[in-house]
């Protein structure tokens, strides 16, 4: 093996002449993948002067010097662009809308979150999505102002998709 299996960075092998050119290659591809930011996502055309350590994401349509490296991550460096081919679970963070990437399934995900609750300070707050709740009903008493109210909490609650319509 002459390669990592997930991003293929380059092992050196014994007597390699030139080992600092590989070791070098690996870096920069580490440099691009560890806490992953990348400047605005997605993006078709690479940007006309771009600086160095920026990083984007490759939109689906790319051209110029982008072309056929769609869905990558792509790094100016000193020695002109980088591509990165994306792994399922590799998540990045953009920089102009503070919104997290993840890369599911072969395609750039961005701005959902997925998991099974949210918890803040050690409380749940959100867990997995409960029943269906029907509006209030029948009753000998009844109270419209009541039961408008508990209508809208109903409807913003199925609107949130905490529970199901």
């Amino acid at each position: 093996m002459s390669a990592t299996p997930r991003f293929a960075l380059p092992f050196i092998s014994p007597g390699q002449a030139q080992k600092e050119l590989f070791h070098n290659e690996a870096l920069q591809s580490i440099d691009v993948l560890i806490a992953a930011a990348v400047e605005v996502a997605p993006l078709a055309t690479p940007p006309g002067s771009p600086v160095i350590g920026h990083c984007y994401i490759i939109a689906a349509s790319p051209t110029g010097a982008w072309a056929g490296k769609a869905q990558q991550l792509a790094a100016w460096t000193t020695g002109g662009w980088r591509f990165v081919v994306p792994r399922d679970g590799l998540n990045a963070f953009v920089k102009s809308s503070g919104a997290t990437a993840a890369f599911r399934s072969g395609a750039w995900v961005i701005g959902d979150l997925s998991g099974a609750q949210v918890t803040i300070d050690g409380v749940k707050v959100v867990g997995t999505r409960s029943a269906a709740v029907a509006a209030p009903t029948g009753g000998t008493t009844v109270d419209a102002e009541a039961r408008t109210a508990i209508g809208l909490i109903l409807a913003a609650m199925r609107g949130h998709g905490l529970i199901a319509t």
